[in-house]
Order: structure tokens, then C-alpha cells, then sequence
């Protein structure tokens, strides 16, 4: 026992492989230790050499179109909305309008991001036309292949479950565009109010500077905020007109940039020689900016929730799949149009719902900050010439007193 236990420690398995195991290319060799007590660990890398499967030409190319369309309608997600004026709303309200519109659908984001499924059904369709007409007419198959047609009751049974479906799905996307809009006009309100209390309680002759960054802070806002909720924005152009590099610099790097912009307000709130009564106003405008953030992070992180999302599309996939089936009976080669039609018309609103359930990208935020940057402009120069203004008039109107306190006639 003694000399036992001098020796070395060893592994207590005695166990030898007798076949050596081909690793694939995946692993490397495991590292194990020559004495050890403890539980060995195997230790996988994997090779940085290794080059990806490709996919096949025919995966590809069932490929290639859904990526056209989305490439397309990301696209057009980014463009830029403008606000309606008189001019937009007598041409939305014109009687051609549906030719218009008719004319302007190749252009359409919708319309070309339903070309993947409504292609799809009408060619399922175009195939179960083909399969049927040579069943029925032509010799060419077996005789126990059967004819594929069945009753049209089912359908007209789940028809209204699946409009109520559309229906509530269109409704829930635009409660939450509705909400976004809300959220921002009280944005814009708020910043122009914040601006507007800025002017006329801070004096240039003592925070002038301080009141200049002020403002630029309060225009970068709801710029730092509309990048925080549209994808592909760019932050650093559209805030480097309205803040020192420095400062931008500072914004950039961090994690979370409206509250950071939120930040430089309050600090050169208390920078501010002005009563405490009116820093409390001034700093309780504050409120609405943290709302505004709140509320469209919400939209943000929290969509409809995904099991309806997902009932609608399976719907709509189960509905139009089986839909040339059910419609031989009654229309024989017209199942080809009328799938095609069906298929546009319902994808057509479910996608639109899709579309609106992400409302920033839907609404014109960028005109909205350019809005509110030259109302705030116009608002300090307007003060700059009112109070020159009234200052000339007090000046050429104010009377010479003569030395013994009466005004001169």
C-alpha cells in the first residue's frame, strides 16, 4: 500500500481504443493531458477553413424573387414620407384618383411584395387544372388517379372566420399606427412648447451661450429619437447640423443616444441662472420627452402577438392552396384567374397590415424634426426683432425730463 501510494498518480480507466476514429474536417484533435485526476474534457474548434454548403440552382432560384421583393420593399420603407398640403389633398380627393392609382401599381411596395405568393397559388392552380383536365378527358393516366374536387360548403362555412380574421389583424395594425402618430405629435408639442419656454424665460445678456446650446439640444431630440426607431437612419448626418462635434461625439457613444441628448438638457438646466421656480417648469417639460420614449419603444419591441400573425398566414396559405379544388367543380380552367384574384386581393390586405403594424417608417418624421428645427429658428429670430423693435419704440418715445422732474413740453 505504501509504495502504491507514492507512485504517480494515474488514471483509474484502463481501457485502450483499438480503432482509431476519422475525424471529419470539422474537429481538430482532442487535447488530453497524460496524468490527470480529473474529468477530461474534450475541446471542439472548429475549422475557420471550412467553406459554406452552397445551395442548389433550384433553391436559388426559388429564391431569387421573394428576395427581389423584399429587397424592393425595404427599399421603398426607407424612402421619405412628406406631409400633405392643400395642393396633396385635392389630388388625393380627385376623381381620377383610382386611375391613378390603377397606373401607379407597378411602383407599389405592396403589390410587388405579394408577387412571390400570389405566383405561387396561381401556378398550384394552373397544375391542378392540368392534372384534372388530363384525368378527365385524356386517357393518359390511370384509372384510379382521381379527379381533384370536392364540396364547396366548408368554404363557404370558414369564409367569414377568415375575413373576421383579416378584418381584426388590419384593425390591431392600425390602432398601433395610430398610436405612434399620437405619440409623436406629443413629441413635436412638446418640444416646441420646451422651446418656447427656453426663449422667453432664459436672458440672452446673462446665458446667452448657455441658452443657445440649450435650444440646439431640445431641436436634436426628436432627430436622436426618430434615428432610435427607424431602421437605417443615420445619425451622425442628421444631428451634425445642430450639434457641436464634440458634443455629437459624445451622443454617438452611447448606448442609449435620446436619453443621452435628454441629458445635456438637464445639466444645462441647472447651469442656468434663473429661479428655481422656473428651472421646476422648465425641467418638468422633461416629462414629455421620457414619455415619448417609452411609448415608441413599446411599439417597438412588442408587435401583435406572433401566434396571430401566424394563424392569419396559414390561413391564407391553407385557404388558397385548397381553393382550385374546390372551385373545378363550378369553374374548370377559370380556378386559374379566380385564385389569382383571390390571392392578391386577400394577401394584399394582410400585407398592408403588416406593413402599418411598424408606424415609424410610415410616418414623415424626418419633415416633422425639420419642422420643428425651423419653428424654433424662426421663434429666436422673431424675439431678436420684436425686442429690437419694442426697444427702438421705448427709446424714441420715452420724454426729456426737464431738472425739476417735469417732462419738457
Amino acid at each position: 500500500m505504501a509504495s502504491s501510494s507514492s507512485s504517480k498518480p494515474t488514471l483509474y480507466s484502463n481501457f485502450t481504443p483499438k480503432v482509431s476514429l476519422k475525424l471529419p474536417p470539422l474537429l481538430t484533435t482532442f487535447h488530453l493531458p497524460k496524468t490527470t485526476t480529473k474529468p477530461v474534457i474534450l475541446v471542439l474548434s472548429v475549422s475557420q477553413n471550412q467553406t459554406p454548403k452552397k445551395n442548389s440552382p433550384l433553391i436559388s432560384l426559388l429564391r431569387s424573387i421573394p428576395d427581389w421583393a423584399d429587397g424592393i420593399k425595404e427599399r421603398r420603407m426607407q424612402q421619405k414620407r412628406t406631409l400633405y398640403n392643400h395642393e396633396n389633398w385635392v389630388e388625393h380627393r380627385s376623381s381620377l384618383r383610382h386611375l391613378r392609382h390603377v397606373l401607379s401599381s407597378s411602383s407599389s411596395r405592396v403589390i410587388l411584395s405579394l408577387i412571390p405568393p400570389v405566383i405561387a397559388f396561381t401556378w398550384v392552380a394552373f397544375m391542378v387544372s392540368c392534372y384534372n383536365s388530363i384525368v378527365e378527358d385524356t386517357h393518359w393516366l390511370p384509372s384510379f388517379m382521381p379527379v381533384l374536387r370536392a364540396s364547396s360548403l366548408p368554404y363557404q362555412l370558414t369564409a367569414p372566420a377568415l375575413a373576421l380574421l383579416l378584418v381584426f389583424r388590419t384593425e390591431a395594425s392600425y390602432s398601433r399606427f395610430e398610436e405612434g402618430r399620437k405619440a409623436w405629435t406629443k413629441i413635436i408639442s412638446g418640444t416646441n412648447d420646451f422651446a418656447g419656454q427656453v426663449i422667453a424665460s432664459v436672458d440672452n445678456s446673462r446665458d446667452g451661450l448657455l441658452k443657445n446650446l440649450l435650444l440646439q439640444y431640445i431641436m436634436a431630440f426628436p432627430v436622436a429619437l426618430k434615428c432610435h426607431v427607424v431602421y437605417g437612419s443615420d445619425m451622425g448626418r442628421d444631428l451634425g447640423n445642430l450639434l457641436e462635434v464634440g458634443d455629437l461625439s459624445v451622443v454617438l457613444r452611447s448606448k442609449h443616444r435620446p436619453r443621452c441628448v435628454i441629458e445635456f438638457i438637464s445639466q444645462s438646466l441647472r447651469l442656468l441662472n434663473i429661479d428655481e421656480s422656473k428651472r421646476s417648469i422648465l425641467e418638468s417639460k422633461i416629462s414629455s420627452f421620457h414619455e415619448g420614449i417609452s411609448v415608441c419603444e413599446q411599439l417597438i419591441g412588442t408587435p401583435i402577438p406572433l401566434s396571430y400573425t401566424r394563424l392569419t398566414s396559414r390561413f391564407l396559405f391553407l385557404w388558397h392552396l385548397t381553393l382550385p379544388i374546390i372551385l373545378w367543380e363550378d369553374c374548370h380552367w377559370i380556378v386559374v384567374p379566380a385564385t389569382f384574384i383571390s390571392a392578391a386581393s386577400l394577401f394584399c390586405i394582410e400585407e398592408v397590415g403588416v406593413l402599418i403594424e411598424e408606424p415609424f417608417p410610415m410616418l414623415a418624421l424626418d419633415e416633422l424634426c425639420d419642422h420643428v428645427r425651423d419653428n424654433i429658428q424662426e421663434a429666436i429670430a422673431t424675439e431678436k426683432a420684436i425686442k429690437a423693435r419694442l426697444n427702438s419704440k421705448r427709446k424714441s418715445h420715452s420724454p426729456e425730463h426737464s431738472p425739476n422732474g417735469w417732462p419738457s413740453s
